[in-house]
């Protein structure tokens, strides 16, 4: 070490509870981002996961049109016009041509995995107990890729649907609502008074209460059958990408192949990337704040030690000593104290978030509260670290810098 670091070291060592103030605050603040930060980064992560155990990235449905006028100015008033609601005719519903729609979508590479879904609302029945409930018709395999739908079957086994033609999954809101269990009994009817027995071979919990207390699933071949549709009709073609923030670029592409609608998910749900926005800028702005706070403790007992050592201050500047070696004194210290509490904070915030991430915690398939293990987020709270520290000791540093030796010796 040079004698500016000496000096510096005979500064930290002779004041150690000022040392261990300083310290205990950057390694709180420090702490703290990392926690804050990891912990939202978990939420947001899980609120995406439960959104989207039944939501697609891009879905592609028949829609009806929305571009005819009914409202038309006719120059000769003796004409006759009829006028039609558009959603009062009759189109085509559905897909009729799922599966050839399914293979040209497996051409992109940022497709992750593509499957089919025919969805009817229907009326389920139990004895006296009768409800409405959402029936989706699925492919097995796919719907597996896209939802991990047999994570969250909590009673029975989804491949089962396949090998029973009469049997169905509901969620357990729904089973509660018209009190069935599995190998129960119930029956189905559709709006158009189709009436089917299936047995309840399994409960499936997403973690969302709307879908769980109205979802039922069957395979599409059930489906098909029950509502006498051809083998390749669909309601709804589901498909997700590596990166689902892309999915509005992507399916404009996707909509030059087909007439269908395309609808990226954040059309119908852009309040879930805002509050994962949100929630991200309430955690930083408050990390951010209280690693301010560590700093301006560290600004009061380093202006501290300046007006304690004035004199000494003097007596070296007397000796030959310049402001910018004053100022390498002083700043040595505040590096020191943010480095040493930097690395403590590290420590101090990984074990928090440890601890957090074993805390029971049952919702979906979570079973502890949610956490995110980030490098950048140890890093960004290092760097704010020190960066905060070096401010807060080169302000009373280049106060120190700038004392008269003269008018201090003389008192």
């Amino acid at each position: 070490m040079n004698t500016n670091q000496k000096i510096a070291q005979v500064h930290l060592t002779t004041r150690f509870k000022q040392l261990l103030v300083a310290v205990l605050s950057v390694t709180f603040g420090i702490s703290m981002y990392v926690f804050m930060n990891s912990f939202m980064a978990g939420v947001n992560n899980a609120q995406t996961q439960i959104t989207f155990t039944s939501m697609p990235h891009i879905k592609i449905y028949n829609d009806l049109p929305t571009d005819v006028d009914p409202i038309l100015n006719v120059a000769d008033p003796n004409t006759i016009v009829i006028i039609n609601n558009a959603r009062n005719i009759q189109y085509a519903e559905g897909i009729k041509n799922a599966d050839e729609i399914k293979n040209k979508l497996l051409h992109f590479n940022e497709i992750t995995g593509v499957t089919q879904q025919l969805n009817q609302n229907v009326f389920v029945r139990n004895g006296v107990s009768k409800t409405s409930a959402s029936l989706s018709g699925i492919e097995i395999e796919g719907e597996n890729e896209l939802f991990e739908t047999a994570k969250y079957i909590v009673e029975g086994d989804l491949e089962e649907l396949d090998r029973r033609s009469d049997g169905i999954i509901l969620g357990t809101g729904l089973a509660r609502a018209i009190g069935v269990n599995t190998s129960n009994n119930i029956l189905l009817t559709t709006s158009e008074g189709i009436t089917k027995t299936f047995k309840v071979i399994g409960l499936i919990e997403t973690g969302s209460n709307a879908a769980d207390k109205t979802r039922a699933l069957v395979s599409i071949h059930t489906a098909r059958q029950l509502f006498s549709k051809n083998k390749s009709y669909a309601t709804e073609v589901l498909l997700n990408i590596a990166d689902y923030y892309k999915a509005q670029s992507l399916s404009e592409e996707i909509s030059k192949l087909t007439d269908y609608k395309v609808e990226a998910w954040q059309e119908g749900n852009a309040q879930l990337d805002a509050a994962n926005v949100l929630r991200d800028i309430v955690a930083v702005a408050i990390s951010l704040t209280i690693l301010i706070v560590a700093g301006f403790g560290i600004y009061n007992i380093m202006n501290m030690t300046v007006n304690e050592k004035i004199k000494e201050i003097a007596i070296l500047k007397a000796m030959g000593f310049n402001g910018k070696d004053v100022i390498e004194i002083f700043l040595a210290q505040s590096i020191v104290i943010g480095f040493m509490g930097g690395i403590t904070g590290l420590v101090l915030g990984n074990i928090i978030v440890r601890l957090v991430d074993n805390v029971p915690f049952k919702i979906a398939t979570l079973t502890t509260l949610p956490v995110e293990y980030s490098t950048a987020d140890y890093v960004m709270a290092f760097c704010f670290g020190i960066i905060i520290t070096f401010i807060a000791g080169y302000l009373p540093a280049r106060k120190a810098s700038k004392v008269d030796p003269v008018e201090i010796l003389r008192g």
